[in-house]
């Protein structure tokens, strides 16, 4: 494997789901020589989707990661699920490549999935290339592909290469840089035929060309000065051109194939290496250096020679090894059996064996250093997000932030002694996944799990059951509320009491205010005192964080409320932390109670991709389950209808929607936001 960073390419592969990016992914193992067989999603074989789950279901639902080489370039792989309810997957991936690959239906153009991870994309400023798969399929026009990309998104799209053919007529691509056609023969596409351009399509090819050279020229003065004078543009300026104008995000080269057909992927991959960043193209990575009691933003440069500091940005749990932590290496080197810094836990930990995975497949290595992807094995307190380095550099790189679970359901175990052994597996689960999360009711004494969507508990529930052989019975899809203020209220509240023959008490002034939709709760201490104790500041934030977690009235976790404590009562003779815990409970009930306390209920997104005939059906059943319809865009095989309706009224949405389009129709939900909920909490179901 080259050390070079040059060299190097960390990339994903990301798309709606459908659209083919665990087979294009499967291709590219194959013609880099990483398998020798390539495996068809459809027989449950492809090796990136190596969970059972997915082999079943024919979805990604982990974001499996490998390493291969292609001329001499190390290129990590991480293809990322398309479906929604995984849409924490694809945020810590993003989060962490170089530049990505977006996959795009040359049928269906750009779907609503491909928005979502367009946006994520956008929001780590990862640079990317489009990859127009299904060229062969019925209905795939390449250039209404294109024009969708960039109406959608507002980018500049280069077309590096032009169809030759489309449909059932598609045979292979036009490279206009080249100025060849490239055929792909052999049983399994692997044998690539280079050729002349046939006459017939010269003159479309020769247009493309000079459309290209004018769009890479006014993203470069030097090229630019060449083009006006008329002069000759070498096909390595205009690579060089290219790949700059890609990484500085101006350009969006488009690339063609069709993945299952084994054709262009080998063309895909070159232009992998010749256009996407390297570990060192990119800017440095931005990070908060922890100094005594104050954080200083630093850069962090991509040096083998600097200070060790990695990103943990996946856990993930196996049965021999335990937790399987995916790391990103930013700066220096880390070797196995090093003792290693987890600055987010300011713990020690011991870095037992590196791993270069291969999905569910692995290979040991002695060290990783800066820009490369690894696994560490051994380490038992990170998490999702960690930053682990060496002590002399406590730099805290930035979390990843993840979205809200938005759908629970009770689980019990069949009999008690499978209690404990489930409650250690609901751990796994949920360290694995951000998204995930469990607790005890205390009212009604139940297990209550929550996720993104049904599909997502539902795959949960199934690896429990299947890969941990938990035996456990489910109830019934709930949604998760929220519940806020809408009005301002300052109570005082004093504690008194006698504990253990010792008088205990406490006086706490606080306020509350509803802050803007989304902005989440924040918690702010106006006291300064010096005679207080720090444990008492640490009692009293403590206990109205617990607060904001457990409710106002229905025990759903807070949003949106500002928590401002503007006095405290102290005397050393009775103060006591549990006092002032309680007397933050007290105090923060009362002042809720006062400031029109609200349930908020989750709104989803709602996208239906449907045939022309069916969408007056479609948009029926959406508008009978309260939902709003937004907008419609018009593909040519099909339509697509952007929804809003609260999820409580989504339970059972697939039946209906089926029933109604002769089963031609799907929808995808993604949270969008909290509303008041009308009508108070009723059953809601």
């Amino acid at each position: 494997m080259p050390t070079d960073l040059k060299k190097m390419r960390n990339i994903g592969i990301m798309a709606h789901i459908d659209a083919g990016k665990t087979t294009t992914t499967e291709r590219i193992l194959f013609y880099t020589g990483k398998i020798h067989k390539i495996g068809e999603i459809d027989d449950g074989q492809a090796t990136m989707d190596w969970m059972q789950q997915e082999q079943e279901r024919g979805i990604t639902i982990c974001s499996a990661a490998t390493t291969t080489t292609w001329k001499n370039h190390q290129i990590n792989i991480i293809d990322t699920p398309g479906h929604v309810d995984f849409t924490a997957e694809v945020e810590r991936s993003l989060r962490v490549l170089d530049g990505a690959v977006a996959v795009i239906c040359a049928v269906g153009g750009v779907q609503p999935q491909t928005e979502t991870v367009w946006r994520q994309a956008d929001k780590f400023n990862v640079p990317r290339i489009a990859y127009i798969n299904k060229m062969d399929r019925v209905g795939a026009d390449f250039f209404a592909a294109v024009n969708g990309i960039h109406s959608k998104f507002g980018v500049e799209c280069v077309v590096l290469q032009l169809p030759i053919g489309q449909g059932s007529e598609f045979e292979g691509c036009i490279d206009l840089l080249k100025m060849k056609e490239f055929r792909f023969e052999g049983d399994e596409g692997e044998k690539v035929v280079e050729s002349d351009i046939d006459a017939s399509r010269i003159d479309m090819a020769n247009e493309w060309r000079e459309k290209m050279i004018d769009q890479v020229a006014s993203t470069d003065d030097a090229l630019a000065e060449i083009y006006l004078d008329g002069g000759e543009i070498t096909s390595e300026q205009l690579k060089n051109a290219i790949r700059k104008a890609t990484i500085a995000r101006q350009i969006v080269p488009v690339v063609c194939g069709s993945s299952r057909k084994n054709t262009g992927v080998q063309l895909l991959i070159d232009a992998v290496v010749d256009y996407l960043p390297c570990p060192t193209d990119i800017p440095p990575a931005k990070g908060l250096h922890v100094k005594k009691n104050e954080t200083e933003e630093v850069q962090i440069p991509c040096d083998v020679s600097k200070q060790a500091l990695g990103l943990v940005f996946k856990i993930q749990y196996d049965k021999e090894m335990g937790s399987l932590c995916y790391v990103r290496m930013y700066s220096g080197k880390i070797q196995s059996g090093a003792q290693i810094l987890n600055i987010n836990k300011k713990k020690r930990e011991r870095v037992n064996r590196i791993l270069r995975m291969h999905a569910d497949k692995s290979e040991q290595v002695n060290s990783i250093e800066a820009g490369d992807i690894a696994v560490f094995v051994g380490l038992k307190l990170a998490q999702t997000g960690d930053s682990i380095g060496s002590e002399g550099y406590p730099v805290l790189l930035e979390e990843p932030i993840f979205p809200q679970p938005v759908i629970s359901v009770s689980l019990e175990p069949e009999s008690m002694s499978e209690r404990d052994k489930m409650n250690e597996v609901l751990a796994i689960l949920s360290k694995e996944d951000p998204t995930f999360t469990y607790h005890d009711d205390s009212e009604t004494g139940q297990l209550i799990i929550s996720g993104m969507g049904e599909l997502h508990l539902d795959v949960l529930v199934t690896r429990m059951k299947d890969d941990f052989k938990v035996q456990c019975r489910v109830g019934n899809p709930q949604v998760t509320y929220r519940e806020s203020v809408t009005a301002e209220a300052e109570v005082s509240e004093v504690f008194e009491k006698v504990l253990a023959g010792k008088d205990a008490k406490a006086g706490i002034t606080v306020k509350v205010a509803p802050r803007e939709t989304g902005a989440g709760n924040s918690y702010t201490c106006l006291v300064r005192n010096n005679d207080i104790p720090d444990e008492i500041y640490e009692a009293v934030e403590s206990g109205f964080k617990s607060c904001l977690e457990s409710g106002i009235n229905y025990g759903y976790p807070c949003t949106d409320i500002a928590v401002t404590v503007t006095g405290i009562e102290y005397d050393e003779l009775t103060a006591s932390t549990f006092a002032y815990e309680a007397c933050a409970a007290q105090a923060f009930d009362k002042a809720c109670n006062q400031a029109a306390p609200q349930l908020l209920e989750p709104v989803m997104n709602v996208d239906i991709s449907c045939p022309k005939e069916f969408v007056g059906e479609a948009m029926s059943q959406m508008t009978q389950r309260g939902g709003m319809i937004m907008g419609q865009d018009s593909h040519t095989a099909e339509e697509i209808i952007h929804a809003q309706a609260p999820m409580a009224k989504m339970f059972g949405f697939t039946t209906n929607l089926r029933s109604a389009t002769k089963g031609m129709a799907s929808f995808s939900l993604e949270f969008s936001h909290f509303q008041v909920k009308a009508g108070g909490l009723g059953n809601g179901f």
